[in-house]
């Protein structure tokens, strides 16, 4: 299983950067590790936002 999240985009606009919504990412996390998922592989990918801006998005993978 494939989790995405990615940095709110109002914040990078407005403020150049707003980091990642990590109470999103904590509590995603812990609802699949509730299931029985845990966490095998996470990458920190830097995407293109409009023009000038980037836009931080997590990708974890899970396996049982």
């Amino acid at each position: 299983k494939v989790v995405h999240i990615v940095e709110g985009g109002c914040g990078t606009l407005l403020l150049g950067s707003s980091g990642l919504p990590l109470q999103k990412l904590e509590a995603e996390l812990n609802h699949y590790a509730a299931d029985g998922w845990q966490v095998v592989f996470q990458v920190l990918e830097m995407k293109r936002f409009w023009l000038f801006w980037q836009r931080e998005a997590v990708i974890v993978t899970l396996g049982r």
